[in-house]
C-alpha cells in the first residue's frame, strides 16, 4: 500500500476516487486530512451538536465528524488520533475506512487522564490518512456488512 501525500489526495479528489465533504483546505496535512467534531456524546449522559461538551476522568464518549467521507475501490484510510488529545489523556481505538463507505465517521474515545477534558464541535479531532491499495476490492464495505454505511452524526450500534 502506498500512502497518499496531500497532492495527491488532491488528485484522487478531483477525479472521485474518494470524497470529503465538506472539504476544507486549511485541514489538509502533508500525508492526510485532520477530521472535525460535529456532534459529542457520553453513553446516557449529556450530548453536544453546538458548543462543546465536558468530558469527566474516566468516562467513554464518542464523536461524530462533520466531513461525510467515501473511499472508492482502490482507497482505504486509516484513522489517528492527533496527539495534542493523546497529550490530554484521551485514548481512542480506531480501525480503517474500508474501501466502498461512505458515511460520517463516529470516533469512540475515553478520557484516560486524572483531569476533565473539554472537547468542542467544529475542533480537529483525528487525522485521516489515504491508502492506495495493491488493487480494487473484491468486495467492498457496501457489499459485505455495510452496517454504517451512509450515517450520519454519533452512531453507537446497528445490527
Amino acid at each position: 500500500m502506498t500512502i497518499l501525500s496531500d497532492e495527491a489526495i488532491l488528485s484522487a479528489l478531483d477525479v472521485g476516487e474518494i470524497e470529503i465533504d465538506p472539504f476544507n483546505s486549511d485541514n489538509l496535512t502533508p500525508n492526510g486530512y485532520d477530521l472535525t467534531i460535529k456532534e459529542i456524546e457520553i453513553p446516557n449522559g449529556p450530548k453536544a451538536n453546538e458548543g462543546g461538551l465536558i468530558i469527566p476522568a474516566g468516562k467513554r464518549f464518542a464523536v461524530s465528524t462533520k466531513e461525510r467521507i467515501a473511499c472508492g475501490p482502490n482507497v482505504c484510510a486509516q484513522l489517528w488520533l492527533r496527539t495534542s488529545w493523546a497529550r490530554k489523556g484521551i485514548a481512542c481505538s480506531f480501525g480503517k475506512i474500508d474501501s466502498g463507505f461512505n458515511g460520517t465517521l463516529t470516533l469512540l474515545g475515553f478520557n484516560s487522564g486524572d483531569e476533565d477534558v473539554k472537547l468542542s464541535t467544529g475542533e480537529t479531532f483525528a487525522q485521516m490518512v489515504f491508502e492506495m491499495m495493491t488493487g480494487p476490492a473484491a468486495s467492498l464495505y457496501s457489499e459485505r456488512s455495510g452496517n454504517y454505511q451512509n450515517q450520519r452524526g454519533v452512531t453507537w450500534s446497528r445490527k
